[in-house]
């Protein structure tokens, strides 16, 4: 049986009169690069924060690896998080953060620590505000990996690094899920990098749990369609918004099954990562759960050109 790395239940998190998260139900199993994905204030580092036991739950449960709650001994053991604003203290060296985090974690595996910042061309001496931003992000990453956790939650890891220093994190990440095991979430806007290495979805909008499942079903579960903008509402399952000229074509992401026909004066097309969670975004009232009883007609999107 395959454990979940994560599992919540109706949870919510409110903060005054406002609700950040709410009946929020969702299992990510272990053995997967999950991405969270949403628009700003979607609740995305709300569901992270109470998932690494750095917040309360207003409503609902969560609990990690197994059945383990938030905050727990075994849960901090198990559990390593790289916070959004990538946190060092910028007055300590490499070396003296590797000390640091070696003192405050058992387990902290220091040979593999060091082997790595030396790979990576990142001197020990050197004080961690004095380095790049991709490299305090990879020194920041090295710190979570030498604890050997089970479970790597990151936020918004490179929301602020040049395009060569994205690649070469998020490779670090792969390898780190690859070859060592390690289950990972991470929450980011640049969905095209999410296309490159997640193979579990989960969208957030307005705070709500909006999409869940292995990439691969949701793909495999949906289609864009194009055809006469005329036409729409003969294939909708529900309103869709026209398209502006009669002669237009309309862009329909139509949830169906591979065999459903296609509407006649239609074309059919796959689907991407970013195109199917754009489209998501766009309708934040659309539902897609995986799975074969849904029928062709019971979720139609209509994506903007």
């Amino acid at each position: 049986m395959i454990m979940n790395v994560i599992e919540i239940s109706g949870l919510g998190k409110r903060y005054g009169r406002t609700w950040a998260l709410r009946e929020c139900t969702l299992a990510i199993p272990a053995g997967h690069v999950a991405a969270l994905v949403g628009p700003n204030g979607a609740g995305k580092t709300t569901l992270l924060n109470l998932a690494v036991g750095l917040a309360e739950p207003s409503a609902g449960a969560v609990t990690v690896l197994g059945g383990v709650p938030p905050g727990s001994p075994a849960a901090l053991d198990g559990i390593a998080f790289v916070a959004q604003d990538t946190p060092l203290y910028k007055n300590l060296s490499a070396a003296d953060m590797l000390h640091l985090t070696r003192n405050l974690c058992r387990g902290f595996d220091q040979p593999y620590a060091e082997a790595r910042l030396a790979e990576l061309g990142i001197p020990l001496k050197r004080k961690a505000g004095k380095l790049s931003g991709g490299q305090q992000a990879q020194l920041a990453l090295t710190l979570a990996l030498a604890r050997r956790p089970r479970l790597l939650v990151l936020d918004e890891p490179v929301a602020m690094l040049d395009p060569v220093a994205r690649y070469d994190f998020m490779a670090t990440v792969l390898t780190a899920a690859a070859d060592d095991g390690v289950s990972v979430l991470l929450s980011s806007h640049v969905l095209a990098e999410l296309e490159r290495v997640a193979d579990y979805l989960i969208l957030l909008s307005q705070g709500r749990v909006q999409v869940t499942g292995e990439v691969d079903d949701l793909l495999a579960t949906h289609r864009l369609l194009t055809g006469p903008a005329a036409e729409v509402d003969r294939y909708a399952g529900r309103p869709v918004v026209p398209a502006r000229r009669p002669e237009a074509k309309a862009r329909l992401l139509v949830r169906a099954a591979d065999g459903d026909p296609v509407p006649p004066g239609w074309e059919a097309h796959p689907v991407g990562l970013e195109e199917l969670a754009l489209a998501y975004l766009r309708e934040p009232g659309a539902a897609a759960l995986p799975g074969p009883s849904r029928t062709r007609e019971s979720e139609t999107t209509e994506v903007p050109k």
